[in-house]
C-alpha cells in the first residue's frame, strides 16, 4: 500500500472515530425538556415525542467505539502498525508452513514411486485430484476436458507428448505455443486456399481443385511445424491437424482467423508453486485421466 492510500485511510478512520465520539458527546449533553415534540403530526392527532435515547443504548455506541479503538491498535489499519505485529503476508506464510507440515510427509512419500504406479493408486489419486482442482481447473475445466485454446487432457491427443515423464515435465516447466500470423505475409485468396486444405486433412469433403491447388502453400508455409501430412509435432508443440480435434474451433471461419491472426497460448509452470512433489502426484492423476480403462 502507498503512503498517499495509508495517509488517506487513517485520517478517514481518525475521523469516523471522532465524529462518532463527539456526536455522542454532543447527544448526552443536549436537554430536552419532559413532553417536547418534534412538531411533526400525522393523522391529525399523532405526535411524534422528541425523546433522548436511552443511556444503555448510548453505552454501545461507546462500546463500539472502544472496540474500534482496541481494533486498530492490534490490527495494521494506520499503515502497517499493529501491536500484534499481524499481517495478512505474515499470517499466510504460518498457513502455508503449517499446510506443509501436515501434508509435505504425504507427497514426500509418494516421490519415489513411478508415475505409472502413483496413476493406480487411490490416496495418490485422491490428492492429485485436490491440487488439479485448485491449480488446473480455472482453465482445463473441472472434468479436465478443456475449453477453447485450453486442451482436452482426458484422450490421447498430446501437444507436448502423454507420456509420464513429458507430462511431469510439462506440468513442471510449461510450455509457450506461438502460431505465427500469415495475414501480413499471404494474399486472402492463399489463406482461404489453406483453410480448405486443413479441413482436407482433417477428413472433410473438399473440392478437389482446392485441395490440389492448397497442397503446395500447406507444404511452403505449414509443414515445417505441422508436419508433410499434418501429422504434427510434438518436440514445437504443433498441433496434428489431420484429425477433428480443434484447440482453438472448429469452423471454417475460425480456421482461417487462426491462419491470418495466429495464436498465443501460455502454460505456465507449476513447480516454482507446487513444489516438485507435488507436480509428481499431479502428473500421475493427470496421466491417469487418459488412461481409464
Amino acid at each position: 500500500m502507498t503512503l498517499g492510500w495509508t495517509l488517506f485511510i487513517a485520517i478517514l478512520v481518525a475521523a469516523q472515530v471522532i465524529g462518532a465520539a463527539w456526536l455522542m458527546i454532543a447527544s448526552s449533553r443536549t436537554t430536552i425538556g419532559e413532553g417536547s415534540t418534534t412538531g411533526h403530526v400525522w393523522d391529525g392527532d399523532v405526535v411524534e415525542g422528541n425523546n433522548p435515547l436511552p443511556r444503555w443504548w448510548l453505552g454501545l455506541f461507546w462500546l463500539t467505539i472502544a472496540f474500534t479503538l482496541i481494533y486498530v491498535a492490534l490490527y495494521p489499519s494506520f499503515g502497517s502498525f499493529s501491536l500484534l505485529g499481524w499481517s495478512e503476508i505474515s499470517q499466510y506464510d504460518r498457513e502455508l508452513d503449517d499446510a506443509e507440515k501436515s501434508y509435505g510427509k504425504l507427497f514426500a512419500s509418494f516421490a519415489s514411486t513411478p508415475i505409472e504406479q502413483l496413476a493406480k493408486d487411490p490416496a495418490a489419486l485422491s490428492a492429485g485430484r485436490n491440487l488439479f482442482v485448485n491449480n488446473c481447473a480455472q482453465c482445463h475445466g473441472s472434468d479436465a476436458r478443456g475449453a477453447r485454446g485450453f486442451p482436452n487432457l482426458t484422450d490421447e491427443e498430446w501437444l507436448y507428448g502423454g507420456k509420464p515423464s513429458e507430462i511431469e515435465a510439462s506440468i513442471k516447466g510449461g510450455h509457450t505455443g506461438v502460431m505465427p500470423g500469415f495475414g501480413a505475409g499471404l494474399p486472402e485468396d492463399t489463406r482461404n486456399l489453406l483453410a480448405d486444405y486443413v479441413q482436407h486433412l482433417a477428413g472433410r469433403e473438399i473440392d478437389a481443385a482446392r485441395v490440389e491447388q492448397g497442397h503446395p502453400l500447406f507444404t511452403a508455409n505449414c509443414s515445417a511445424c505441422h508436419g508433410a501430412n499434418g501429422e504434427g509435432n510434438q518436440l514445437l508443440g504443433a498441433p496434428k491437424l489431420a484429425n477433428e480435434i480443434w484447440l482453438h474451433g472448429a469452423g471454417r471461419a475460425t480456421i482461417f482467423d487462426v491462419i491470418t491472426n495466429g495464436r498465443m497460448n501460455q502454460m505456465p509452470p507449476q513447480e516454482p508453486v507446487l513444489g516438485a512433489d507435488r507436480v509428481h502426484v499431479l502428473a500421475a492423476y493427470v496421466y491417469s485421466l487418459s488412461k481409464r480403462e
